[in-house]
Parts: structure tokens; C-alpha cells; sequence
């Protein structure tokens, strides 16, 4: 097995667990944006990531048996499963919708939440002026998050909440980067015009 990997991944030394720190807050930010709001207060993203991590580490010999994978893209591969599974111990019979999960690879991971994603807009686009429609903006826009497709919502938040590029967007879903590029430019302008139409988002 050579242990000498690309640049964005570890050899199978003793930097494994710096690259898992490198990418911790990249991965916090997943996690947040896909973990069931019904489980607040319940698990915290540093659970899920805690676990992930050691699932990780078991895991460490088929990373390195897939020579052209790129660490982060892998890395989120095995946090999506630890989602799933803390999804499926903590909901029962009530999990998140098979819809609203995304394939990569042969595994479905979840998708990243509109109602966290929401929730993540109000937070920065309304000002403490506008804070008696903060309920009101949020059912608007989860409304138009449910309604994108599944695909180009996740690029928009991979894009635009966890800050990827578009070539790392590519990467994690497995297509084109022109198709990411025209799927976020497409997400994009539907949530502008969702957001133009709503007081205290206009003028921001």
C-alpha cells in the first residue's frame, strides 16, 4: 500500500489526525446544516463529527484503496453515514424522508436541511428592524427551498454555506463542474428572486 497521497489527503502516518483537524470546520458546517432539527438539544454537531471521526479511522485502509478519491470527498462520504445512522437511531420510525437524502457513490447521505438553511439566511440577512416577520421569512423560504431540486439546493449550500468551490462542489457530488457551476448559478437566482420579494431582504 503506498502511503504517499495528493496534497489534500494524509499519508498513513501520524498526520492522519491533523488532516482531520484541517477539515474539522468544513465538516462541522455539514453536519449543521443536515441534522434533524428535531433532534436539538438532543445531539450537536460535535457528536456526529466526534463519531464520524472514529468511524474514519477504521475506515482508513479503503481510503487509502481508492488512490484518485480526494480526502475531503471521502471524509464527508463517511460523515453522511454517520448522519444517516444518528438519524435513524434517535427518529425511529419517523427519519428524514428518503427524499430528501442525496446519492453519492452507491450511499445516500442527507440532504442538507431547508429549514436550517432558512434559518441560516434570516440570521444574516434580517436586522433587528425586520425581527416580528423572522417567522413569517422563514416559512417563505423554506417554502422555496422544498420546492428546488434536491441537487441544486445541496450545491447551493455547499456553495454558499459551507464556502466550497465549485471545483470541490464537483468533487463531492460526483458530476461536471459546469454542471455545478449552472446549478448554483440557477439556485442562486431563484433564491434572489424569492428574497427580493420579501420586506427587509430588498434593500440587503
Amino acid at each position: 500500500m503506498s502511503t504517499n497521497r495528493s496534497a489534500d489527503g494524509p499519508d498513513a502516518g501520524p498526520d492522519w489526525g491533523e488532516f482531520l483537524s484541517t477539515h474539522r470546520d468544513r465538516l462541522r458546517r455539514m453536519v449543521a446544516l443536515r441534522l434533524d432539527h428535531r433532534l436539538n438539544g438532543r445531539v450537536s454537531p460535535s457528536d456526529v463529527l466526534q463519531e464520524a471521526y472514529i468511524d474514519a479511522l477504521k475506515r482508513a485502509p479503503h481510503y487509502f484503496e481508492k488512490p484518485d478519491m480526494p480526502f475531503l470527498g471521502w471524509l464527508r462520504l463517511v460523515v453522511g453515514q454517520r448522519l444517516v445512522d444518528v438519524h435513524r437511531q434517535h427518529l425511529g420510525a419517523q427519519q428524514r424522508d428518503a427524499r430528501q437524502e442525496i446519492s453519492l457513490d452507491r450511499t445516500a447521505w442527507p440532504a442538507a436541511s431547508s429549514v436550517c438553511l432558512a434559518a441560516q439566511l434570516v440570521g444574516e440577512l434580517t436586522s433587528p428592524s425586520h425581527a416580528a416577520q423572522r417567522n413569517e421569512s422563514l416559512a417563505q423560504l423554506e417554502e422555496a427551498l422544498n420546492q428546488m431540486d434536491p441537487l441544486d439546493r445541496e450545491v447551493l449550500a455547499l456553495r454558499h454555506f459551507e464556502e466550497l468551490s465549485n471545483t470541490e462542489v464537483a468533487e463531492v457530488l460526483g458530476i461536471q463542474k459546469a454542471a455545478a457551476s449552472k446549478r448554483y448559478v440557477r439556485a442562486l437566482a431563484r433564491l434572489k428572486d424569492v428574497l427580493a420579494t420579501m420586506p427587509g431582504f430588498a434593500e440587503q
